[in-house]
């Protein structure tokens, strides 16, 4: 059986000491982690050295980078790594979030190339895939979808292992603004994302987790992962308090 995946994308919040507490209290609040769920946080870059060794005394916790440069070194300013990454504790990492694609202008070749780096580098790899509300109006979804999975895999079709890759679905309209996709919005999305693993992965499509991100909060993350083919959620904002995250996880 799969274990659900709850993530937490702490994004560019948080100083090192407030990253420390939190990760603090949040192991503290999953004493009780249950056996079929695996939490992963993802600070930032800079308190990666003191957050992972926190996150690492509590067996199914793992800590994950936001980002990273696909080579193991070279003159890349301001970048990071994977192996740097690994050193400090780190064994998952996101590839292909919205804020990379829309803020900071990633295309879908970038985003497929820090895929295959990261797994050919031994992390594991969520990539993050979704449309905008613009894309949604005019019927692209699916086109979209399929594209992200398409060019995001296009480097691992032959070494992608189920345990080490996942899908997060994150419509890019309801990141941060409240709006959640409905059930049925939500169904039809992650059918749709299976569909595509499994012709692009025959042997491991059906067992790669997908996670749906998008506004999860402690109210609705019972609702989202009870549906099909929702195997974890990714949460941005309410990852940002212990005490709400903790909820989420264990929902």
């Amino acid at each position: 059986m799969k274990k659900l995946l709850m993530a937490a994308n702490w994004k560019m919040y948080k100083s090192v000491e407030e990253g420390v507490a939190t990760a603090r209290e949040l192991v503290s609040l999953l004493d009780k982690l249950p056996e079929d769920r695996e939490v992963l946080v993802c600070p930032s870059f800079i308190m990666m050295h003191s957050v992972c060794p926190i996150l690492a005394q509590k067996a199914g916790c793992y800590a994950g980078a936001q980002n990273f440069y696909p080579a193991a070194q070279g003159a890349f300013t301001g970048e990071v790594a994977p192996e740097q990454l690994m050193g400090l504790g780190c064994t998952h990492a996101l590839a292909g979030h919205s804020e990379r694609r829309h803020v900071l202008g990633e295309m879908d070749e970038l985003i497929g190339r820090k895929v295959a780096f990261g797994l050919d580098a031994g992390l594991k790899m969520i990539l993050c895939i979704g449309e905008t509300i613009v894309e949604r109006r005019l019927g692209q979804i699916e086109e979209v979808l399929a594209r992200q999975l398409e060019s995001g895999l296009a480097g691992v079709l032959s070494t992608a292992t189920a345990q080490n890759l996942a899908v997060a679905y994150e419509p890019v309209w309801a990141i941060g603004t409240g709006e959640v996709a409905g059930p049925d919005e939500i169904l039809a999305a992650h059918a749709f994302v299976r569909a595509t693993l499994t012709s692009l992965l025959p042997k491991e499509g059906a067992q790669i987790r997908i996670l749906y991100g998008g506004s999860v909060k402690p109210d609705n993350a019972a609702t989202i992962i009870r549906l099909d083919n929702v195997d974890g959620v990714l949460v941005g904002g309410a990852s940002l308090k212990a005490d709400s995250f903790s909820q989420i996880v264990l929902a």
